[in-house]
């Protein structure tokens, strides 16, 4: 059965949240399935060495989204 954005917003609260986390759980079963180029594989690397250094140097989700909504 397929549905449109628009049956979706037709639904309860409760049924888009189940809506929701079913598209997630149906993404995270074929995740293997989604192949990294070698150029990512490095840039993630490269990231993940640099947090590893020094874990305090990045920023709270929660700052960032202010520092993103505030510009608006």
């Amino acid at each position: 059965m397929k549905i449109t954005a628009a049956d979706a917003l037709e639904l309860s609260i409760p049924e888009r949240i189940q809506l929701v986390e079913d598209i997630r759980d149906s993404i995270s079963v074929q995740a293997d399935s989604i192949k990294l180029t070698d150029d990512e594989k490095r840039l993630i690397d490269e990231r993940l060495e640099i947090y590893h250094k020094n874990p305090e140097a990045g920023s709270l989700w929660e700052d960032v989204y202010q520092r993103i909504t505030d510009k608006k």
